[in-house]
């Protein structure tokens, strides 16, 4: 069994954490948002108070954290994993962040004595919790080999993409035919409603159809219908519309670097866009369904609940 190290214990990394100690390895994880360290240490994390304490004879590195930004601070600097980890110990990112930052952690990390793989997943926090996510490894194919022992706890799928980059290249791409998807059940389930459909069977027709999508199977957004969906409870997030933007923007990025022309993933952004600028982006990406009701209001989505009461 390995030490691990793992930076960043939010929605995706106590559970995946969670798995690993599971499985019989040593964890050791840092994150600065004590209630989410509270959680991971619930799952059997050892919560230690510096990354440098966390990398100390770890035999890998995962670092799962929510912008672009937060990867490079946590690699670099006097307190980062460059200047704290041995040569010897595996680094995997498991954010999704833009290439030019996982094309940075790779050259950096070569430059440096270090063997990196980027290592995002898909699968959200229903996957983190089943073991059952996606990986996608770029790298190296001995390094990708490495990799993907450490990974299998926490996986249902793994897939080596290619060479440096290609997992995170992959996972954007993924992601943005998810938010994509993400509209088609949003107008999809808007109008069986209006046509007076129950939204049960519409459901079971979608997915014995040429309807039926990852989406639609696992976050329809409607209540009542899928146990997995935000609909559920009133919209809160199981991937938040501020992460969802993040990713979108960062395919529409992409799009552009490559002249590829991306007219629905441009459409999907816009929506997250405008709930973000709504207040609303800590809910759940399927609220993008407002969008598409008649009226503006949603059935399971409640604005009141939140808002803050004022003081008497």
């Amino acid at each position: 069994m390995s030490t691990i190290a793992w930076i960043g214990l939010g929605h995706m990394g106590a559970p995946m954490t969670a798995n690993l100690v599971a499985a019989g390895h040593t964890v050791r994880g840092y994150d600065i948002n004590e209630a989410a360290a509270a959680t991971a240490a619930d799952g059997g994390v050892t919560i230690v108070g510096s990354i440098a304490e966390a990398l100390e004879g770890a035999d890998a590195c995962f670092t799962s954290l929510p912008m672009p930004q937060h990867v490079r601070a946590v690699y670099d600097g006097d307190d980062g994993i460059w200047a704290n980890a041995s040569t010897d110990t595996l680094l995997l990112d498991t954010s999704t962040v833009d290439i030019e930052t996982s094309h940075w952690c790779h050259t950096e990390s070569e430059q440096r004595g270090f063997v990196f793989v980027d290592s995002p997943i898909s699968g959200g926090t229903a996957g983190a919790e089943a073991h059952t996510l996606t990986f996608m490894l770029g790298g190296r194919d001995e390094d990708v080999l490495r990799a993907k022992d450490l990974v299998g706890p926490m996986a249902g799928s793994v897939i080596a993409c290619g060479g440096a980059t290609a997992g995170i290249a992959a996972k954007l791409v993924n992601n943005m035919m998810l938010f994509i998807g993400v509209m088609a059940v949003a107008e999809g389930s808007q109008l069986a409603e209006q046509l007076g459909l129950d939204q049960q069977v519409f459901w079971n027709v979608a997915g014995a159809s040429s309807g039926g999508s990852w989406p639609q199977r696992v976050w329809w957004p409607v209540p009542d219908v899928v146990a997995s969906s935000a609909a559920n409870r009133n919209f809160d997030a199981t991937f938040s519309v501020d992460l969802a933007r993040k990713d979108c923007s960062l395919a529409v990025q992409a799009g552009d670097a490559t002249g590829v022309h991306l007219p629905a993933a441009q459409l999907a952004l816009s929506q997250l866009v405008e709930l973000a600028e709504r207040g609303l982006g800590g809910k759940d990406c399927t609220l993008v369904t407002l969008f598409a009701t008649p009226d503006g209001t949603l059935r399971g989505y409640d604005p009141s609940a939140d808002r803050i009461p004022a003081h008497a």
